[in-house]
């Protein structure tokens, strides 16, 4: 398998991968989804609400805030040493949050919560939580702990995990450079240089076949097909953790589950 990074940032990571299969990239993407553990506010308790929002509206906008998440600090609920329904200091973080609009009204944002811990804080401070009218007061503790994708959306690590094909594109002799292939493409993947039809782009191509279709010529002029083990891998976080330490923890709980499946396979072959 080769590996090629085409562009990484603090929350994008795109891949050129070569030498691989649907069924592989399929499993690291819904690993990545769904098994890949991250912190999101999972339990309020609300002392003072005077708010326009119930109680439970304000604790669902609060589990939905991204958390910057330390996973070498804190553990699991279900594999932490302390066994505790309430957690401890190794798998679960307290926030506070107490507000009130005095003399204006004012907005409550993610960057009023206050950590225990400065390293699990919200993503952005700028999250709206609720609007307070004057004289309205919140005031509450939140417990966030490590989770998973499957068992709840507010812990996905990833706000877009996806792979296509590579794309593959011929020009036949037979184009007269009409230029509808260029009209009609969406993503601005051909481009008219002199006399002739070039590909700009072919990355962007999302195989829609439109240009294909469009082209008046019999046979057609432009061929679009794609490589049987070349893909591009895309990945977007929400900023709880970096794309490369999702890809990792993917990876790692992938082996942990083929290492599993063998031995149970050994054990039943016995």
């Amino acid at each position: 398998m080769e590996i090629q990074v085409l562009e990484k940032d603090d929350t994008t990571l795109r891949l050129l991968i070569k030498g691989t299969h649907t069924a592989f990239l399929n499993a690291l993407r819904r690993t990545a989804i769904s098994e890949v553990p991250c912190m999101a506010i999972d339990e309020v308790v609300v002392i003072e609400n005077s708010s326009i929002l119930h109680d439970e509206i304000l604790a669902h906008r609060l589990g939905l805030i991204p958390l910057k998440t330390d996973l070498d600090s804190y553990n699991l609920p279900e594999k932490c040493s302390c066994e505790s329904k309430f957690g401890c200091n190794l798998c679960r973080v307290t926030l506070t949050l107490q507000k009130e609009a005095t003399e204006a009204p004012v907005t409550v944002y993610s960057g009023d919560l206050k950590s225990e811990n400065q390293e699990i804080t919200p993503v952005s401070p700028h999250i709206p939580i609720v609007k307070l009218a004057t004289g309205q007061r919140v005031m509450l503790e939140a417990y966030a702990k490590l989770g998973k994708g499957k068992n709840h959306a507010k812990w996905q690590p990833v706000s877009l995990c996806t792979y296509k094909y590579m794309p593959k594109i011929e020009i036949m002799k037979n184009c007269d450079i009409c230029g509808e292939c260029i009209k009609i493409c969406p993503r601005k993947v051909f481009s008219k240089t002199g006399n002739k039809i070039e590909i700009r782009n072919l990355m962007a191509c999302i195989l829609c076949q439109d240009c294909v279709d469009v082209c008046p010529k019999n046979p057609k002029a432009i061929k679009v097909t794609w490589e049987d083990d070349v893909f591009i891998f895309q990945m977007e976080t929400n900023g709880v953790l970096p794309p490369e330490r999702i890809i990792f923890e993917a990876l790692k709980i992938l082996d942990e589950q083929f290492s599993e499946l063998l031995k149970q396979f050994k054990v039943a072959k016995t």
